[in-house]
């Protein structure tokens, strides 16, 4: 199976080898991983049947420090206890989860499959370090506790395989655990990432495939249109293997269900006449997805949950998506002022509306610009400035940051000379700033690593698009913290669950009603407001810390 490389692994691979000294090969990479998990990975991949030279040797020196002899070449592995680092996931740890550092160098010949052995070598290694240990995992399952309320039992999903494709991030893996322990068999998992630059993403996919699952990516920008050719090439091998995937389950016996952050639908999953292999169900997750299902080639055969219009989504998780882009927004420009000044918000929408408010609650001067006039009556009456264009507003303020949140195109190439010397744009729905973002001919630019890409306008003007010209609270970032998607997580857990067990009762097409009844009845806004909210005093079971002694 394909997998997506960190960018060390991808360096091996593609010729960092290329400089290496006369005498071979090496690398230092840095993992959470135990003495033994080293000489697992180390022995497993030397002693991989049919891939490794003949009669492979493996020495150990002391532990966490090997020699392997391939042949005449001899290949050395030292590692090291690295000191304390910071926590690497959301969660702090104790005891704190402890990182190697490993040095791999060979000496003597090098033919081409010791070459082979030391890059495969390479990657299981990076693979191993970045997975999260069972600690991290305890954690994460621990942060989401209405998911573990609602993860009881559905015989139905025993008979269902699932293809998840969403951000890769920590409550993606404590949901995937939720459904795990409601039914779902892990052998039948197919995790697919949007090719969001999520902080942990490496993480999360090692793990993924350390624990069972298919992980691979089916990048949003090829649903956009935006991708250059090899990542198209790439995309539609992912299609391969996802059909390939269905085909399987299908085969056993198993009905396939999709759980989707928007766009695997609009490439014809579900619908006819566009792909040899149809899945039986579907729970969307976004409003752009919707639009997608909507607008894709075909007609829809399959019940869809909507969970994008939920009550639960709009009443709950929207609060945490803008609380999520806030926190991101001022983490990314630590060094700007944001109290006094001016920021224009295109799209008063659920979500920009929330953003609305959250900066004028910090002290920003806030102008909104909507096409809809009952989004923009809504936002005049709550005292924001208003205009029906951007460039109406543009005229009337000098905004050090204009945010987008229409999922449209908000910035015309008409908008371009309005836009003042040095602003910022910051992007919560992927297509609002694309006319830069995608490329625009003849516009200079510039990346600016770990933040955006700063753009010479044909005016002059400087403006830099923040992050990856995706959603900017996505862009090396964990996104919405596991305590504050736990209730959306618990609600899809339990819509999977409800789909599963009605199919025969639900036709094709969208279905809304189905996913606020089975909410209700599950009662989950009670459970959601007890557990967090009700400031009732409860402990939950801990285990007893394993020192009381304080290291200075």
């Amino acid at each position: 199976m394909a997998v997506f490389e960190t960018d060390s692994v991808r360096d091996a691979v593609d010729g960092r080898g290329a400089e290496e000294p006369p005498e071979g090969l090496y690398e230092v990479l840095d993992g959470r991983m135990t003495c033994d998990e080293l000489h697992d990975v180390i022995r497993a991949v030397i002693y991989d049947e049919g891939r490794s030279p003949a009669e492979p040797r493996l020495e150990v020196l002391k532990p966490g420090n090997f020699r392997v002899y391939l042949g005449d070449t001899r290949l050395d592995i030292r590692s090291q206890a690295l000191p304390d680092v910071a926590p690497d996931t959301l969660d702090h740890i104790l005891p704190a989860a402890g990182s190697r550092r490993v040095l791999l160098t060979t000496s003597g010949p090098l033919p081409d499959e010791v070459r082979a052995v030391f890059v495969r070598l390479l990657e299981k290694l990076t693979l191993r370090g970045q997975c999260y240990s069972e600690a991290e995992i305890d954690s994460i399952v621990r942060a989401m506790p209405l998911v573990d309320r609602y993860a009881t039992k559905e015989p139905a999903l025993a008979n269902w395989a699932l293809i998840f494709r969403d951000h890769y991030v920590e409550n993606s893996v404590g949901f995937l655990l939720g459904m795990e322990r409601a039914g779902l068999d892990p052998d039948w998992v197919f995790a697919l990432s949007k090719g969001d630059r999520t902080l942990h993403r490496s993480r999360v996919h090692a793990w993924f495939l350390n624990h069972g699952y298919l992980s691979d990516v089916l990048d949003n920008s090829v649903i956009n249109g935006s991708a250059d050719t090899t990542a198209q090439a790439y995309a539609l091998a992912v299609n391969e293997r996802v059909n390939g995937f269905i085909r399987q389950a299908h085969a056993a016996g198993r009905k396939v269900m999709v759980i989707d952050d928007g766009g695997l639908l609009a490439q014809g999953y579900g619908a006819d006449g566009v792909l040899t292999e149809y899945i039986d169900a579907a729970l969307e997750l976004t409003v752009s997805g919707l639009k997608r299902i909507a607008n894709a080639p075909g007609k829809l055969s399959i019940p869809v949950l909507n969970m994008a219009r939920s009550r639960l989504k709009t009443m709950l998780g929207y609060n945490e998506i803008a609380d999520s882009c806030v926190r991101r927004l001022r983490a990314i420009l630590p060094g700007e002022k944001f109290i006094g000044r001016h920021v224009l918000i295109l799209g008063f929408g659920t979500l920009g509306a929330r953003v609305a408010h959250a900066l004028r609650a910090l002290g920003c001067r806030v102008s909104v610009v909507d096409t809809d006039i009952l989004a923009l009556i809504t936002a005049a009456e709550h005292g924001f400035e208003t205009y029906r264009t951007a460039a109406e507003a543009l005229r009337g303020h000098s905004p050090f940051l204009v945010i987008g949140g229409t999922g449209e195109l908000a910035i015309t190439a008409a908008d371009l000379p309005l836009l003042p010397d040095g602003v910022y744009l910051a992007g919560f729905a992927t297509k609002d700033f694309s006319l830069l973002s995608e490329g625009s001919t003849g516009i200079e630019s510039t990346v600016v690593p770990y933040v955006g890409v700063r753009y010479i306008l044909p005016s002059g003007a400087a403006a830099t698009v923040l992050g990856d010209g995706r959603s900017l609270n996505l862009f090396e970032y964990e996104g919405i913290a596991n305590r504050g998607y736990d209730a959306y997580r618990a609600g899809t857990l339990i819509a999977a669950k409800t789909l599963c067990r009605d199919l025969d009762s639900l036709g094709p097409g969208l279905h809304l009603a189905p996913v606020d009844q089975a909410i209700d009845e599950a009662e989950l806004f009670s459970a959601y407001y007890g557990e967090y909210l009700s400031g009732t005093q409860h402990r939950t079971a801990a285990a007893e810390p394993a020192s009381t002694t304080t290291a200075w």
